[in-house]
């Protein structure tokens, strides 16, 4: 454990933040070790940094997940199950199950991040989400030490949600991520974009792999060459009424119908009308590429970050009367004025 610990190359929008306390945990037993401190004090979990906006301090202790190890647990000759430990990074993993011919991922490919992280947000692109894949998840009670194993059904998966962002689930470490991928899975290929990428190509899982990949070294900046954390805001789910009145002010609207009535918004469509793409506020840009994402260009705190997509979510309020929520966490405290 360290002490006052900056963690500037722990987040992927590189920004200056320093842990009151940090433990980067790379075996099971440490959380029996520091099972006291953990029980005393406010915890937060990172694993990547990939999805977080750290403010100047971040008090208590932080818990940096670097469990590695991918266990193959039953094999039937089609269906795999792996257990893959929380700290491993994502995309690699992606693209060894596919040499593997294990399936199921490859619209998922180049998503930043650990796998420990993938079930909290229920990472999902291009038509996948990883719930469809999860098995199981392993978990530690970060008050008693407890250990237990959590269906897929247990985790309770939404939209860019799961237990794990709620208070009821807040106690859990993710530990492992069990999957279950398929040899013979069908290819994913009908989300519009990737579909009109691959119109003149034969459907296969290589294809579908290298066009996503594609897409989104196209789409998204490579946050080891410039601050993101990719997509800035959710995209907003409106119920069927919501979805009228808004077709009733924008009749162009995109509009993807989701369970129980409700739909999907694309966010970047709603900013883009409202000419965001381009515009910089100290430090923070709007990729001229993706209206969704907002890149570094000098900022070194959290509040640039936090005003500009808050400027933004209040221009989309006004105009359109959709809330904009935004994708990634924030952790820890601003600084003090005064």
């Amino acid at each position: 454990m360290t002490k006052n610990v900056s963690m500037r190359t722990l987040n992927t929008l590189a920004l200056e933040a320093v842990a009151e306390e940090l433990i980067h945990v790379t075996a099971m037993d440490q959380f029996e070790k520091f099972l006291p401190e953990m029980s005393q004090r406010p915890i937060e979990i990172l694993g990547g940094g990939s999805n977080v906006i750290l403010e100047r301090t971040v008090p208590g202790l932080v818990l940096v997940i670097a469990l590695k190890g991918r266990t193959l647990c039953a094999d039937d000759g089609r269906r795999a199950v792996l257990r893959i430990g929380a700290g491993e990074n994502w995309h690699d993993l992606v693209v060894w199950c596919h040499h593997q011919g294990l399936h199921g991922l490859a619209n998922l490919a180049l998503i930043p991040g650990s796998v420990g992280a993938a079930p909290i947000q229920n990472i999902g692109a291009y038509g996948v989400e990883v719930a469809d894949r999860i098995r199981r998840v392993h978990v530690v009670d970060r008050w008693t030490g407890e250990r237990t194993v959590l269906s897929s059904g247990d985790c309770d998966f939404g939209y860019r949600d799961s237990l794990f962002k709620r208070p009821e689930g807040a106690k859990w470490i993710i530990t492992q991520v069990e999957l279950e991928l398929d040899r013979e899975a069908p290819v994913e290929a009908s989300y519009p974009l990737l579909s009109q990428r691959l119109a003149d190509a034969e459907l296969t899982h290589d294809a579908v792999l290298a066009a996503v990949i594609s897409i989104r070294r196209e789409r998204l900046p490579d946050p080891i060459v410039t601050p993101n954390v990719g997509s800035f805001f959710k995209n907003p789910i409106v119920s069927g009424h919501e979805c009228d009145v808004l077709r009733q002010q924008a009749p162009e609207v995109p509009a993807f119908p989701m369970p129980g009535g409700a739909f999907k918004i694309p966010a970047a469509w709603l900013i883009d009308q409202l000419g965001w793409r381009g515009v910089e506020r100290r430090g923070v840009k709007v990729s001229e590429d993706h209206a969704l994402v907002l890149v570094g260009a000098g900022a070194l705190t959290a509040e640039p970050w936090l005003a500009l997509a808050g400027e933004i979510a209040a221009s989309v309020a006004d105009r359109f009367g959709v809330n904009l929520q935004l994708e990634p966490r924030v952790l820890g405290a601003p600084a003090k004025v005064g």
